[in-house]
């Protein structure tokens, strides 16, 4: 199988996985910024249902573990993400109420309205910010929260190189109003939007791979394909360094109606 021209997303989906599970986070993000969006949630309680949809390992769910006492569930596509975050779950002490299952975000394990609170940190673009949204909708009670990072235009304006790179990479990314319109619009009161701080994606993210770059190269010595999703990440790296005026993650977080 020919492995060149590779989209991030055609990469060969063990090395994906094995490369980002030596990384705490699987995307840009921080304890303090998802400690920030928690306090834009009211009524949780220790009979509160959550879901964190695409968690990865679980560097944010057990984040939301330490500062909640309902019962949350991770769901991830792939089968190593989840062992790593079962993992950290008995390693925090967390067992009796937090589990990780492997699951799609295209078709949710949950009874319609048993949710109170949907988290998804840097993975909704995954399934599309609008439709997850509006299919993600029907499992949290009314009233209940949905809390999503999405990567958004912060300028109506900006470099045709990295236009260009997200309109392949992302081709939904929209500017915060246009965001806010979408989650109005299916069904939620926008209680609140903030921009994750650019250490969000250098300390916590970016800076994270140089070392696990290093180990991956030396044991994937020779083999293209880890070789460009390396490349890949240093590039995206590179893009975000010059230019992070124009674009980052945004925190939206919306109340159903």
């Amino acid at each position: 199988m020919s492995t060149e021209n590779k989209s991030i997303h055609e990469f060969d989906f063990n090395l994906i996985c094995e490369y980002f599970s030596s990384i705490e986070r699987q995307g840009p993000g921080s304890p303090e910024v998802t400690v920030k969006a928690l306090g834009f949630i009211d009524h949780l309680a220790g009979d509160s249902k959550i879901a964190d949809i695409g968690c990865g390992t679980g560097g944010q769910t057990m984040v939301l573990a330490e500062h909640t006492t309902g019962h949350i569930t991770g769901i991830d596509l792939f089968p190593v993400f989840i062992d790593l975050f079962n993992q950290n779950v008995r390693r925090n002490n967390f067992q009796k109420r937090v589990s990780g299952i492997v699951g799609s975000m295209e078709n949710l394990p949950f009874q319609n309205e048993a949710l109170d609170l949907i988290w998804s940190e840097g993975a909704i673009y995954n399934i599309g910010f609008k439709r997850g949204l509006k299919e993600w909708k029907q499992f949290l009670k009314p009233g209940g929260y949905l809390a999503v990072t999405e990567a958004s235009w912060f300028t109506d304006e900006r470099p045709d190189e990295i236009t260009a790179f997200w309109r392949d990479a992302y081709p939904e990314i929209d500017t915060i109003p246009n965001k806010i319109g979408i989650m109005q619009k299916t069904g939620y009161i926008p209680v609140a939007s903030f921009i994750l701080p650019e250490n969000c994606w250098t300390e916590h993210f970016y800076d994270h791979q140089t070392e696990a770059q290093k180990k991956f190269l030396d044991k994937y010595k020779g083999n293209q394909t880890a070789e460009e999703l390396v490349a890949n990440q240093r590039h995206e790296a590179q893009l975000y360094a010059r230019y992070k005026a124009f674009y980052g993650y945004v925190f939206y977080i919306g109340k159903k109606i």
